[in-house]
């Protein structure tokens, strides 16, 4: 049974929807992240599960009970929802020590003394920060604040913890190194975690599934690779990848089989696609290109060097095709190349996606120029 269950869940704010008729199920144990652009929805999302905020409509169940039901006219209190919240700007208490802040929570709950000392003592142990349980907020590093955040919100061993953006006050160094600690805590707590990130690297490495939202509307809700591989449209392929997807405008000009004819900005090409893809029509199409599927080599059609980023494990190349054609391109390994640079360009792989007039995802297959 699912963990969470999220049924045509809707808010609307006066005229403005935030949450339009979403529905996922989230299953004990896994690790989401609501992922998309600024205003699509995420936090409030969040929020609503958390029950702090009233959806519009809908209904939400926690390990099958109704939490939420506009139906029934069901609205249980966060208090009861047996969840933990944990805030983008951490919310200690000034005036507590590590210690105090983390039991904090377990005294309301009146936990006896010895429990409280031991709960507090494994938590410190778990985030690793023994060191600092006499500290005080001020005292302590972003990073280290976190940690004593995330302990007293897993302090009452909540089954599921809610995240808003928990990592966007740190610096890079220290949002890497505590993403590898909420990856490691998932792991060993077997908590089910919600996360609310616009990182599209923090859900890929992150999740176990990524919810990417645009307008309040699901875009793609699967795995991180199957997002990545397997775009659901080009939305989804443009916002998740890192430099972005290639989206060339395309033309089908005929369907053989599983042979696609193309016409892209003044090249003749052609596309084997794999076994599952869609029924393609002719006329308008985009044609999705990661920059690692790009070969640079002695074959293919001719390109020019417009810029070489390079940054020791891989190299990002800019490339002109020609006017109105420029290709972003990833060269792995410690190379370099001279900006104006004549090179030749191929699609060796199977992987160039080919989207519809609609831009949704048509399937995978083997582009190749005439």
């Amino acid at each position: 049974m699912p963990n969470i269950e999220l049924r045509h869940l809707t808010k609307k704010f006066a005229n403005f929807t935030a949450v339009d008729d979403l529905s996922i199920n989230i299953d004990d144990g896994d690790f989401i992240t609501l992922l998309g652009p600024s205003g699509c929805g995420k936090t409030t999302t969040l929020r609503q599960i958390a029950g702090l905020e009233t959806p519009t409509s809908g209904e939400i169940l926690i390990d099958g009970k109704v939490m939420f039901s506009s139906n029934k006219l069901v609205d249980v209190p966060p208090s009861q929802r047996g969840v933990g919240f944990l805030f983008q700007n951490y919310a200690l208490w000034p005036h507590m020590t590590v210690w105090q802040n983390i039991a904090f929570g377990l005294e309301n709950l009146k936990w006896p003394k010895d429990k409280i000392d031991a709960r507090v003592k494994e938590l410190l142990a778990l985030l690793r920060i023994e060191e600092f349980p006499n500290r005080y907020p001020a005292e302590l590093s972003g990073g280290q604040q976190q940690r004593v955040a995330i302990a007293r919100t897993l302090a009452t061993n909540p089954r599921i913890l809610l995240m808003d953006e928990p990592l966007s006050n740190l610096d890079a160094k220290l949002r890497m190194e505590m993403r590898a600690e909420l990856k490691r805590l998932h792991h060993e707590t077997g908590a089910t975690f919600v996360y609310v990130t616009h990182d599209q690297l923090e859900a890929m490495t992150l999740a176990t599934k990524i919810c990417l939202l645009k307008n309040g509307k699901l875009q793609q809700y699967a795995p991180p690779l199957e997002v990545y591989a397997r775009p659901a449209n080009t939305f989804v392929a443009d916002f998740v990848g890192s430099p972005s997807i290639n989206l060339v405008d395309a033309v089908v000009n005929s369907v053989d089989g599983k042979k696609v004819m193309l016409k892209m900005d003044g090249y003749e090409a052609s596309m084997e696609m794999g076994e599952a893809f869609k029924n393609v029509e002719k006329g308008k199409a985009k044609i999705g290109i990661r920059p690692e599927y790009i070969a640079l080599g002695e074959e293919g059609v001719p390109a020019k060097v417009l810029s070489s980023l390079p940054s020791g494990m891989e190299t990002i190349v800019h490339l002109e095709l020609h006017a109105r054609l420029n290709l972003t391109c990833v060269v792995f390994g410690q190379k370099d190349y001279a900006v104006g640079e004549e090179l030749r360009v191929s699609f060796p792989t199977s992987h160039c996606m080919l989207f519809d007039a609609d831009g949704r995802m048509c399937g995978l297959g083997k582009l190749t120029f005439c």
